[in-house]
């Protein structure tokens, strides 16, 4: 089998968490080796992830060697990469407290607040200028290379890297559709005996990153959007969520009522994690007691900043013990799809990439009021793509139905919004996307003291 040598540029190397999947996926493909270069702004967590990198290579399990290192700088990282993995924490996590915190004061609450509402906006306000520096460096030290986009908010982010740099070669990914892939398998094995594999699961996917709509779905011929009407129909399966149960779930579970419900009311199936969905469909997030009923709870900020200060002592109290790492496959797609880039297979899966008429019914591109002297700011939509060595090419999936494509439109126009308000520095561009976001449920004049709080607390758009 051939084996192809790569070079990866990770920017974001001291993750806690997509780094060391990357690292799991890359030891488990046996098509690729080579070097990860891993730079970060926090130097120690990179060379903790790094020495990680080298315990796996360690293990029975690999099934390919990688040199991992930490980069002095970004150039240093970017020279000579063939693929450029983006996965960073915009800003402090700390800025997450006011993301979160200021909102919930004025009555407007968010499930997670990392792609939508006042707190995904601000999100955004302090990520694209970052991206923009990163594609502009891409662009000087390493042109050609494939950028895979891994930080939220997605669209926010992978609209930057092209409006910076045209020429990019980026797309983002996110597994919330894997979850919904394997829902229906798993009805299918409820009805059929069979479980099929999750990539088995055909389906053609519409939408933007977190608020994405199936409109078909099948296995074998099997419409499993029909399986999925019957057997939500049955008794027992749409009910209301008792406080006692939400009180028992864990941050990312949910009960599947909100997508029930929407699948009931619009004839699509949404394809993301309820606590995404309900951000954007605010009838089921007026406040916590509404968001209990249909079984969906809030992810708090002290359970992020707790993971996020207690993973690196667990990370040394793992690599202090000698037990040989174990090496298994994530899940993901990364490897895949790099393995299909390099003309080693193809590949058919969702990913998040500029509008060019793939969703019929949803803008392609925006300009500023300048026309040219404005970058050029794409919609960034979630479809299916091919992968192969010709490059990554869009899969048409058609036109949302007009109740749909009217809650869609409105959170593309406001990605759009935000970047191009976010790399003008243009404070009264990013407060109409603020007014404009599906949560606002304030008036303008407390909308606007709760958007200059939220400036002033996170520094977005250079406010001090």
């Amino acid at each position: 089998m051939e084996r192809r040598e790569i070079r990866i540029a990770y920017i974001g190397g001291g993750s806690r968490g997509w780094a060391h999947t990357l690292m799991h996926d890359l030891g488990s493909c046996s098509q690729m080796t080579g070097e990860v270069a891993l730079y970060d702004i926090d130097r120690a967590m990179a060379g903790l992830n790094a020495e990680w990198g080298r315990r796996m290579n360690e293990s029975p399990q690999a099934r390919s060697r990688w040199r991992y290192s930490v980069a002095a700088s970004l150039k240093s990282a970017l020279r000579g990469a063939d693929f450029v993995i983006a996965s960073i924490q915009p800003g402090p996590i700390e800025l997450m407290k006011a993301d979160l915190g200021i909102p919930a004061r004025y009555g407007i609450v968010h499930t997670v607040g990392d792609t939508t509402g006042p707190a995904g906006l601000c999100r955004a306000l302090r990520t694209a200028p970052i991206y923009a520096r990163f594609a502009r460096a891409i662009g000087e030290h390493c042109p050609r290379a494939w950028v895979i986009n891994y930080t939220n908010p997605m669209a926010a982010c992978v609209a930057t890297l092209y409006a910076a740099f045209p020429g990019i070669r980026a797309f983002g990914c996110c597994h919330e559709i894997f979850e919904t892939q394997a829902m229906l398998g798993r009805l299918v094995e409820e009805q059929c005996g069979v479980r099929p594999a999750r990539r088995q699961v055909r389906i053609n996917v519409l939408g933007v990153n977190h608020f994405t709509w199936i409109d078909r779905a099948a296995w074998r011929g099997t419409d499993l959007l029909a399986l999925y009407l019957r057997r939500w129909e049955g008794r027992g399966m749409a009910r209301r969520i008792s406080a006692r149960e939400v009180a028992a779930m864990g941050y990312f579970e949910h009960k599947g009522q909100v997508t029930w419900d929407l699948f009931r009311r619009y004839g699509l199936l949404p394809a993301a994690g309820e606590r995404h969905l309900v951000e954007f469909v605010p009838f089921y997030l007026k406040d916590e007691g509404t968001l209990s009923r249909w079984g969906v709870k809030v992810t708090p900020y002290s359970y992020r900043i707790r993971r996020h200060r207690g993973l690196p002592r667990e990370f040394r109290r793992r690599l202090a013990d000698p037990a040989p790492f174990e090496v298994r496959a994530s899940g993901e797609e990364g490897t895949r799809q790099m393995t299909a880039l390099l003309g080693l297979g193809d590949l058919v899966t969702n990913v998040n990439l500029p509008n060019t008429g793939q969703v019929s019914n949803l803008p392609c591109v925006a300009t500023g009021p300048r026309g040219g002297a404005d970058p050029v700011v794409p919609t960034i939509v979630e479809t299916n793509a091919r992968f192969t060595g010709d490059g990554v090419r869009a899969v048409p999936a058609g036109a949302m139905p007009p109740g749909v494509a009217g809650l869609v439109a409105r959170a593309a126009a406001n990605q759009v919004l935000i970047v191009r308000a976010a790399l003008a520095g243009d404070r009264d561009l990013a407060f109409q996307a603020f007014l404009n976001d599906a949560l606002m449920t304030l008036t303008t004049d407390r909308a606007w003291r709760m958007f200059k709080e939220m400036l002033i607390a996170t520094g977005a758009l250079n406010h001090r």
